[in-house]
């Protein structure tokens, strides 16, 4: 349900944001945070609203069926014939809200599920951590990291890996360097 809000969050942590730039995706994640909470509470009340109306066509059956047998106890046909038709549109409108409810449940869960990962993740955003690859980046390492073995190249591979490692670290010293000098310009230093 969030997963295009999580992935653009993650993508933009991954990417070293400024401080300026963080807060305002830190805020953007409290805002989704909330009206998640608030879609989950939405669903609560479907549920339990559905809940109600089974409960009522529930008791609407009983009440069907026991007049069914009433009449059959009197041998009046009419009324059976038409008590039998009751029961039928009864039982299938208890069983469809049975299944509706069954899947409002199933959502219900995941929703909730999805939120507490979101929770997490703006609290380790918030922190400062630095989001775990997804399952999918995950599975496509792996995958580098067994062709790299089946040709031979995970020595190369892992060459270029930590090359880039070496990179990233350069630049973002450049950047500290690039930032304290602006400073000291400004400080007259």
């Amino acid at each position: 349900m969030f997963d295009d809000i999580r992935n653009a969050f993650r993508e933009l942590l991954r990417g070293n944001p400024s401080a300026d730039a963080r807060r305002g995706i830190l805020a953007d994640m409290r805002e989704t945070l909330v009206r998640a909470r608030m879609g989950v509470d939405d669903l609560r009340q479907g549920v339990g609203e559905t809940k109600r109306r089974l409960e009522a066509q529930r008791r609407e059956l009983e009440t069907v069926q026991r007049r069914k047998s009433l009449a059959e106890g009197i041998n009046d046909a009419e009324t059976v014939r038409v008590a039998t038709r009751f029961e039928s549109v009864q039982t299938e409108k208890v069983t469809i809200l049975e299944r509706k409810l069954e899947n409002q449940e199933a959502e219900l869960e995941l929703v909730e599920r999805e939120v507490q990962e979101m929770m997490s993740e703006l609290k380790a955003a918030a922190a400062g951590a630095v989001p775990p690859p997804l399952p999918h980046e995950r599975a496509a390492k792996e995958a580098e990291a067994e062709v790299a073995d089946l040709t031979g190249d995970r020595a190369l591979n892992e060459e270029m890996e930590r090359m880039a490692r070496a990179q990233r670290r350069a630049d973002s010293a450049a950047e500290a360097d690039e930032k304290l000098a602006a400073l000291k310009r400004r400080m007259g230093k």
